[in-house]
């Protein structure tokens, strides 16, 4: 195998593990709505999740683990699609922050800081802010 070809598989792998992820989040109340279609359908065009793929995860989503990234920016970029798939569910009532909490922390999120995190992130999904300002809000919550 090529050496451009490890780096390849490694970001597939990690893609597959996220949209799984957010694949679990929507069947989190038993079904997928219309509105966690239309995002799963993108997230996974996004994400480079063939059709192949996406058939097998939404079959089972908890066969591909989370890969959480090294970066703290792509945390928060995946914090920010699964905080948008809870706000779509409204069904989850308050299981979402607990849902989102335990994603948070297979994000590597530290189990003293998710909580704060999770609501905020909650706060800012429900404004309905775009990535570049969830980011900047996120990476800058504690100045």
């Amino acid at each position: 195998m090529p050496f451009s070809e490890l780096f390849d598989n490694e970001f597939k792998q990690r893609n597959r593990g996220h949209f799984s992820a957010i694949v679990r989040v929507a069947f989190a109340d038993g079904k997928v709505s219309p509105e966690e279609k239309d995002f799963l359908d993108k997230l996974a065009s996004r994400l480079e999740i063939s059709e192949d793929e996406y058939t097998e995860i939404l079959k089972d989503p908890w066969k591909h683990p989370i890969n959480p990234p090294y970066l703290y920016a792509q945390r928060l970029e995946r914090l920010y699609d699964l905080a948008r798939m809870v706000h779509v569910d409204h069904h989850l009532g308050d299981r979402q922050e607990v849902m989102l909490t335990r994603m948070g922390l297979a994000l590597g999120f530290t189990p003293g800081n998710v909580n704060y995190i999770v609501s905020k992130a909650l706060s800012l999904v429900d404004k309905k802010v775009d990535l570049d300002t969830f980011l900047f809000e996120m990476e800058n919550m504690n100045k």
